[in-house]
């Protein structure tokens, strides 16, 4: 009797984690040089193992393992109730059948229903002892994937496509929960009962067993051939799914851009040239498990024939009965299932396999560094509190960076950077496009950490700093503004998820958003994902709004008025002025207007600061300077003052 696959519940409990660095240690990811997944070589070239890969899930099973021995003894047990039929038809044949005797045809077909029903009941118990375990082992892998995503650098999320990170967290973590559910059990427990049933077919009788175990070794040797073939197109198979995934996603955001430029054709043409690329490698794999079955089916089939040839020419010579050999062709028929499923089950084994591989070159990606001990954060408040404590504001000193993926010989993107914010001041950032200003911003909250040099805010260098202390100190407010599948109020309360009402408000108010109070419910509205729901300038001020809400104390803005009309982003001045009051911040300018609301000006020149200093002095000292500001911002110094 064959078990039909089924799906494991959905979970209601909590199980054991395994420690991080357990799940984590011993085989290497496969990774290109510069942290993304790279392209999968050929099994034998990189020394491919399929057991090796699946016992890194054991610290994530260890928890469940019992019910894993329970579901395996189970399905023995169910099994092997399957082989005693044939000994039961043996006695039938050879006795009540044989002697023409009907009344001793009762106790053996009550004993051949009680089997079956036995057969049915541990496959049963089967199923209810893995389904719900195995679902939270699938839950416990697929928070530890997102934990690890949150907690990966973002130059990590730079280099890999959001496709490829979704395809891990979906359809491998169902892969690997469907592999423990079924072919894990059913490889141990195929094996032992064809194992057992080799052996009763030879009980029965040894020449016909010989018969029958002819096709073994060429079977053993298929089955590794096919192994090491079919785990090269799994893997690729399961790349370019990703790949297919991430033109999904990109296509749905932008869906605005590639209606408005009439290119949703070259997207679709781009989505099927990469699902035919993906059927091309599903076919391959289908041919491979196609063959393997054709012979593992054919070749038992052969043997099959010739066994009941040989059998009934013995019966004809009395050299055994018919009960034997109708014992031994259900015997043998009883065994089709677990020589049949061996093709399915190596197939589904190097899927998992694959599936573990790819969740553990995420899991094997080096996580950012633990902060360290808290003595800097102690003594930074330390000297805040103290009366007539005097702060020293940010500090950039010789600051280098370079992004980690960047090639050997190319120059730092910011090269020995010197500056000071005083405590209390608000300075304007400009430069050219690719000078690197958003990269300086960048790494005050520690998105990136700088190559060498210090960054300290208020004498405490930021390496120091747990992250979440810092971040909590330093607010930001990108060019580009996320917004999130949740509504206004947990999206601006993001920034200080302890604020109240009043907070709120207030934070609204000062990035004018007004518009908040004509949705359906207020603050309480859904924005949609990525804030699509609403406009450019919408978005960017409730970005505005988050990074103001908590007061913080370092306020770092990329050109946070960008999207608004000449009449809102005026409102918004007049009310970021009242902020910029009590905090210290750095503003990345491209307006006029945002350059006037900053005491000083820093300007950027191809990494390093080429001059600081008020934006009249800038303009009468700093040719480069006023070369940058010509037109408009002249214009604006010369007319409105520092107003």
């Amino acid at each position: 009797m064959t078990e039909p696959l089924a799906l494991p519940d959905t979970p209601d409990a909590d199980s054991p984690r395994p420690d991080a660095a357990e799940a984590s240690a011993d085989a290497p990811a496969d990774l290109a040089a510069d942290g993304s997944p790279a392209a999968a070589p050929a099994a034998d070239e990189r020394g491919h193992s399929t057991v090796r890969s699946l016992l890194r899930i054991w610290p994530y099973a260890r928890p469940v393992r019992w019910y894993l021995v329970a579901s395996t003894l189970c399905a023995l047990v169910a099994s092997l109730a399957g082989l005693v039929i044939p000994l039961v038809l043996k006695q039938i044949v050879d006795g009540p059948i044989g002697h023409h005797d009907v009344a001793g045809l009762w106790w053996p077909s009550a004993l051949l229903l009680l089997l079956g029903l036995a057969e049915a009941l541990f496959f049963g118990l089967r199923r209810l002892s893995v389904a719900r375990p195995l679902s939270n082992v699938e839950r416990t892998m697929r928070a530890d994937l997102y934990a690890r995503l949150q907690r990966l650098p973002v130059s990590f999320h730079d280099r890999w496509a959001s496709g490829q990170l979704l395809s891990r967290a979906t359809s491998d973590m169902y892969t690997i929960r469907l592999f423990l559910a079924f072919p894990l059990v059913f490889l141990i427990v195929n094996s032992m009962v064809f194992v057992v049933g080799i052996g009763i077919m030879f009980a029965l009788d040894w020449q016909l067993g010989l018969i029958a175990v002819v096709p073994a070794m060429p079977l053993i040797m298929l089955c590794a051939y096919f192994e090491r073939r079919y785990s090269v197109a799994a893997r690729l198979a399961q790349d370019q799914n990703g790949d297919l995934a991430t033109i999904v996603e990109e296509s749905v955001l932008g869906i605005r851009i590639l209606k408005a430029f009439g290119r949703h054709r070259t997207m679709a043409r781009r989505f099927h040239d990469q699902a035919v690329l993906l059927r091309g490698t599903e076919l391959h794999k289908a041919r491979l498990l196609g063959n393997l079955w054709a012979i593992i089916v054919g070749l038992p089939e052969v043997a099959l024939a010739c066994s009941l040839a040989v059998g009934v020419v013995q019966v004809a010579h009395d050299h055994t009965t018919a009960g034997t050999l109708v014992a031994f062709l259900s015997t043998a028929l009883a065994l089709r299932w677990p020589v049949e499923s061996l093709g399915w089950l190596l197939a589904y084994s190097n899927e998992a396999a694959t599936a573990t591989d790819r969740f553990f070159e995420v899991m094997d990606t080096p996580a950012v560094e633990a902060d360290k001990a808290p003595e800097a954060l102690e003594a930074l408040e330390a000297a805040a509190a103290a009366p007539g404590a005097s702060r020293d504001g940010i500090r950039f000193q010789d600051v280098r960076f370079r992004y980690p993926d960047a090639p050997d010989d190319s120059p730092d993107l910011l090269r020995g950077v010197d500056l000071h914010i005083r405590p209390g001041e608000t300075m304007a950032l400009v430069g050219t496009t690719g000078s690197g200003k958003t990269t300086l911003t960048a790494l005050l909250p520690r998105l990136y950490d700088s190559t060498s040099g210090r960054i300290t805010l208020d004498g405490a260098d930021i390496t120091d700093l747990p992250r979440s202390e810092l971040r909590r100190l330093v607010s930001v407010a990108f060019e580009e503004p996320t917004l999130f599948s949740a509504s206004v109020r947990e999206n601006v309360l993001m920034g200080a998820p302890d604020a109240d009402e009043g907070a709120l408000q207030q934070a609204l108010d000062t990035a004018q958003a007004d518009f908040v109070r004509s949705l359906p419910q207020g603050p309480d509205t859904q924005v949609g994902e990525q804030g699509l729901s609403l406009s450019g300038g919408q978005r960017q001020r409730l970005a505005l709004a988050r990074a103001v809400v908590g007061s913080p104390e370092f306020l770092v803005l990329d050109d946070p008025l960008s999207a608004l009309d000449v009449h809102t982003e005026a409102l918004v001045e007049q009310a970021l002025r009242r902020v910029l009051a009590d905090t210290t911040a750095l503003i990345v300018a491209h307006r006029p207007s945002t350059v006037l609301l900053a005491d000083r000006v820093a300007l950027l020149v191809d990494g390093r600061i080429e001059a600081v200093g008020e934006h009249h002095a800038l303009l009468d000292s700093c040719p480069a300077y006023r070369e940058l500001m010509s037109g408009d911002l002249a214009a604006a110094g010369t007319h409105g003052g520092d107003a």
